[in-house]
Order: C-alpha cells, then sequence, then structure tokens
C-alpha cells in the first residue's frame, strides 16, 4: 500500500490542531479509528499538533498502520462539524476540515463505496487475526524460556533471565521497555512508561522473598524521581503479606506482581495492558498494592 501523500499528512494535523481544543477527543478520535492505545498515549504530552503528526509518522511505518492513516483520514473527512465543542477558532477549524476533503479527492484518497468499505475492514480484521496469531506464539516462546529458568540452580542468571523476559514481553504488548540501566548512584532494573505515568522496575528471582528493607530501598529509588515517577516490583517467589502491608496507604506508589500473575499473562489468560490496569486500579481505588491476577477471573 502508498504512504500518503505528505500534503496529506500535514492536512490532517492541522485538522488535529484546530478542529480539536481539548486532548480526550482526540485521544477518543483516534482510538475509533483503529489506532493502538499505547500509541496515542505514547505522544499524548506533547503539543495536539506535534502529538498528531508523530503518531500518524510511526502509523506510516507499517502496512496495518497505513490502514489505519486512511482510516483517520476517512472519518476526518466525514466531520460536518467540529468534534470538540471547545474549540476557540471554529473557522479556522472548519477551514482545516474542509481543505483535508478537497484534497483528498483530488488525491482520490477518500473511500466511497460500501464495497471498499467492506475490503477494508476485512483487511483490518486480517491484519488483527494475523497479529493475535504472531501474539501467542511468541508467548509460548517467553512462557517455554520462564519454565527453563524455573530449573536453573544459577540464581543470579535467572533474575539476568527475567530482566530479559519482561522486556520481551512488554514489547510484545507494545509498551516500550528499557532494560537494566546504571545511574550515577543507583541501579535500576527496568523502566516503561504506561497510561501517562513512567514506572521503575525491581526484578527479583531468588528462592527466598523480598525483604522489607529491599522493598524499601526500591521505593526510595522511585520516590528520589519526578512525582509521576511509580514503581512495579517483581518477585517471583511473591512477598510475604505483612510486608506487602508496610507499603500500603496514601504514600503508596508501588504496586506488586509475583510469579503467578506472570504465569497468568504469559499462558494468555490476560493481556499485560489488562493486567497493569487492574494492578493499578485496585491500588488507586482500594489502597492494594498487590492483588493477585487470579482475583480479576473471580470477580
Amino acid at each position: 500500500m502508498a504512504k500518503l501523500p505528505y500534503e496529506i499528512i500535514e492536512a490532517m494535523v492541522q485538522c488535529f490542531g484546530r478542529s480539536f481544543y481539548y486532548k480526550d477527543p482526540v485521544s477518543s478520535f483516534m482510538l475509533s479509528a483503529g489506532v493502538n492505545r499505547s500509541l496515542v498515549d505514547k505522544y499524548r504530552n506533547e503539543a495536539k499538533f506535534v502529538w498528531a503528526r508523530k503518531v500518524i509518522t510511526e502509523l506510516g511505518e507499517s502496512e496495518e498502520g497505513q490502514l489505519i492513516q486512511r482510516r483517520l483520514l476517512t472519518e476526518l473527512c466525514k466531520l460536518r462539524d467540529l468534534p470538540d465543542s471547545g474549540v476557540l477558532d471554529r473557522d479556522a477549524g472548519i477551514d482545516a476540515l474542509r481543505h483535508l476533503k478537497k484534497i483528498a479527492i483530488q488525491h482520490d484518497l477518500i473511500v466511497k463505496e460500501d464495497k471498499q468499505q467492506e475490503i477494508h475492514k476485512d483487511q483490518l480484521a486480517n491484519a488483527k487475526a494475523k497479529l493475535i496469531q504472531e501474539r501467542s506464539q511468541k508467548l509460548n516462546s517467553l512462557y517455554r524460556k520462564f519454565s527453563e529458568a524455573i530449573t536453573m540452580s544459577d540464581r543470579q542468571q535467572a533474575g539476568y533471565s527475567l530482566e530479559d523476559l519482561l522486556k520481551e514481553l512488554f514489547a510484545l504488548f507494545e509498551i516500550e521497555y528499557k532494560k537494566s540501566y546504571r545511574t550515577e548512584t543507583q541501579q535500576i532494573d527496568g523502566h516503561f512508561n504506561f497510561e501517562a505515568f513512567d514506572y521503575l522496575v525491581e526484578a527479583k528471582w531468588r528462592k527466598d522473598q523480598p525483604t522489607e528493607q529491599e522493598i524499601g530501598g526500591f521505593k526510595q529509588k522511585v520516590d528520589m524521581k519526578l512525582e509521576s515517577t511509580r514503581g512495579l516490583f517483581v518477585a517471583i517467589q511473591g512477598v510475604r503479606s505483612e510486608v506487602v502491608r508496610q507499603f500500603e496507604g496514601r504514600s503508596s506508589n508501588i504496586i506488586f506482581m509475583d510469579g503467578a500473575d506472570l504465569t497468568c499473562i504469559l499462558e494468555g489468560r490476560i493481556d499485560l495492558r489488562d493486567a497493569l490496569k487492574f494492578k493499578i486500579e485496585k491500588a488507586a481505588q482500594e489502597g492494594i498494592v498487590f492483588i493477585p491476577l487470579h482475583n480479576k477471573f473471580h470477580n
């Protein structure tokens, strides 16, 4: 599939920048057109013009993304009025939509016929099915690696294996993940961004369970970063309940995951994104910093 002309992309960017005022409608519009939530959230902190340009540009890097680019274009061209009532300069927003539609017609890029729309839907459905199948195969491969690491006699090597596994797992669910790195004074096992928050990761895979002091040391690392930073403590052997309770309360900014949780994800019983959301919501709404994922299936 041919990439969208530069002129079209710039006109789409102008529509997002001038026809929307609040960011939530922009996000909802992109999601409704099939843009992956991780990509929408990736650049949400940018200005609307920059946000739209980066999302549209990144979509153009894959065949599936190019299909979604065209879906965005089609949905923008369908608009008869501004999708956001908060826009201050309505004339500029309407003009941007009209200009986009005009040049889209010139380039013969507007989906006009139902048959073409059905073909487009089929292509998206096929691409989605292919992605699901590939993800399932990769999950099986990661699960085998996880199972092999369980029998390792060298627990330090098992810990390194866990770091590699987490990086591959997050990448599989399109969450950018930075593996182990050092600052001038600290060792960080991992980092990722999820729903506008940064998360530091501590990964432990030993025979014994982590102590309150170890978790406290990790919390201190989190506390030393920006206020929007949180922590994910992954302890394959689990964490004693009395230790977990020491990190609950108003100042809590870390959540926990154990080996049973990771197994649920690797077996494909729950999406990694849904797993994180479940844990984050329980921590935010009820102050529960460790909730086993199997509880989600019994609610």
